[in-house]
């Protein structure tokens, strides 16, 4: 049966070979109207490692170890950006649509640290960057982006560059080993840091966040030959998640126009509202709620799991809902959470073999509800949100480089507002949004909601595993499952939301599973 398989995939790929990137483009570099930082580096001492939580190679949190980029073909290093940032402030009313004006309103001195993940041979990079807003909810810098995404990055040679544009993530840097009291805080207390590595940084406030984004790809784009070590970037993605995500609609809404450093955005998990355009010490000026994305600029692909349009996580998720445009799409994918299993531990080891999808597969019918610091009251959610998001990825390269938009996606669908709750199937797993074998071919209910526990369990969702009797009702027979598995994960690859590599494992571990 396997063998079959493989042998229907073969002609799969070669039907979908359309989907691939289209390597190096002919996308011209944005106008460079941002300004341009001076760049140190790559920077040495301390403890001799870049600091990024779920970032390769080590795993600044707990110091669990990860994968070596150097067996993927891949290199890391750090550098220092220092330079001059701008605070913004409206010119006008700040209006739902996201159609905002701004200008520069003072001006501070910083200096910040980008972390660069990059293939070793020039051949094997694609000519795309992906410039991630590193994530500070926990504390301290962390990658989400990366983590899930970096299986498709690694196999079409992206690089990727995860930018400390906020006060949290630099003043943990700063912090000694162990910390102070005074240090950012994390689920467990204060995180440390590597203060004789970043002891010169300097943050002058999130009000200023935004320039220095733009500053951080700016220098990749100016100082190539030292950051991406000689290779030449085409074209330049921002991505951010959850709390940078509603940084990276203020930035896109207000920012984008004045710099246009980027050629397109991935904003990933948001509520309704997005970040302030400045914040104290300088005088607050909160965006409105809801703050939609712009569509009149660049393309932007707007991902969101169930806790997202459930508002969750940052309330009021449906009201981030905006119909698709020639420069706009969104997702909402069905079975998944703000942020997973797979994100917080298989991530970390995962380089892109079989054995990373046997693990996914084994943790919907195995999940667990304790990792690291965090227990929570229910297994925490195993569902397919990172498959979907390199389909994500794939797309939004080539439609930056002037290929076709993403395909458009259904919405996912809600029974009521007030109390909220989705439409269910008999399974108990989500109607509509973006389908793949894991809700279709289900062997667990899959949810972002209902979850609690520990610090951040609430953004984790759910898994229960099917019982032995649900599964002899839904498959009568080994064959009748894989058939199910099958059909469900072409119609995935065919539809354009999982990846033709991705969608060979998926039948692959299917036809290996002991289902029933």
């Amino acid at each position: 049966m396997a063998r079959r398989l493989v042998r229907c995939m073969v002609s799969a790929l070669t039907i979908c070979a359309v989907m691939a990137p289209a390597g190096v483009g002919t996308a011209a570099a944005a106008p460079a109207e941002a300004g341009s930082p001076t760049v140190s580096g790559p920077v040495t001492g301390g403890g001799g490692i870049p600091l990024v939580f779920s970032s390769q190679p080590a795993d600044a949190l707990n110091g669990t170890p990860v994968f070596d980029l150097a067996s993927v073909g891949y290199t890391q290093s750090e550098f220092f950006l220092e330079g001059t940032a701008n605070a913004y402030s409206p010119t006008s009313a700040l209006t739902t649509d996201g159609h905002w004006t701004v200008q520069p309103s003072s001006q501070a001195a910083y200096k910040t640290r980008i972390v660069v993940n990059r293939p070793v041979r020039a051949r094997d990079f694609n000519g795309t960057v992906v410039v991630e807003w590193l994530n500070v909810s926990g504390g301290a810098d962390a990658s989400p982006d990366w983590g899930h995404t970096h299986v498709e990055l690694i196999r079409r040679g992206y690089a990727w560059v995860g930018v400390s544009a906020q006060a949290v993530g630099v003043n943990q840097l700063k912090c000694p080993n162990p910390p102070l009291p005074t240090c950012p805080g994390a689920v467990s207390g204060p995180r440390p840091g590597d203060a004789a590595r970043y002891g010169s940084l300097n943050h002058p406030g999130d009000s200023y966040s935004y320039d220095m984004f733009s500053q951080a790809g700016q220098a990749v784009r100016d100082n190539a030959r030292r950051v991406l070590g000689g290779l030449r970037p085409q074209r330049l993605i921002a991505a951010g998640e959850s709390q940078s995500a509603g940084r990276m609609v203020t930035y896109i809404n207000a920012v984008h126009p004045l710099a246009e450093v980027y050629d397109g955005y991935l904003v990933h998990s948001r509520g309704a509202g997005s970040a302030p355009l400045s914040q104290a010490p300088l005088p607050t000026v909160p965006t409105p709620v809801p703050s939609l994305i712009r569509d009149d600029l660049v393309p932007v692909l707007f991902f969101q799991t169930e806790t997202d349009v459930a508002g969750a996580i940052g309330g009021g998720g449906l009201a981030a809902r905006q119909p698709d445009s020639s420069k706009f799409r969104l997702w909402e994918v069905a079975g998944t959470a703000h942020f997973d299993l797979y994100g917080l531990q298989t991530a970390l080891t995962d380089t892109g073999r079989r054995q990373s999808v046997t693990a996914w597969f084994d943790s919907m019918r195995n999940p667990i509800s304790q990792i690291g610091l965090f227990t929570c009251a229910s297994p925490i959610n195993s569902g397919p949100q990172t498959f979907v998001l390199r389909s994500a990825i794939a797309h939004l390269d080539r439609w930056v480089d002037g290929g076709p938009p993403p395909p458009k996606a259904p919405r996912l669908q809600v029974a009521s507002v007030a109390p909220f709750a989705f439409a269910l199937d008999a399974n108990g797993n989500v109607r509509g949004g973006i389908r793949t074998p894991a809700v279709d071919a289900p062997v667990a209910t899959l949810g972002g909601l209902g979850q609690s526990g520990t610090p951040f369990c609430s953004a984790f969702g759910t898994t229960t595993p099917f019982t032995q009797q649900q599964l002899d009702t839904l498959y009568r027979n080994h064959g009748k499952f894989v058939a199910n598995w099958s059909a469900a994960t072409l119609r995935a690859l065919f539809a354009g939301f999982v990846r033709p590599e991705d969608a060979l494992n998926l039948l692959v571990v299917g036809a290996q599973a002991d289902i029933p």
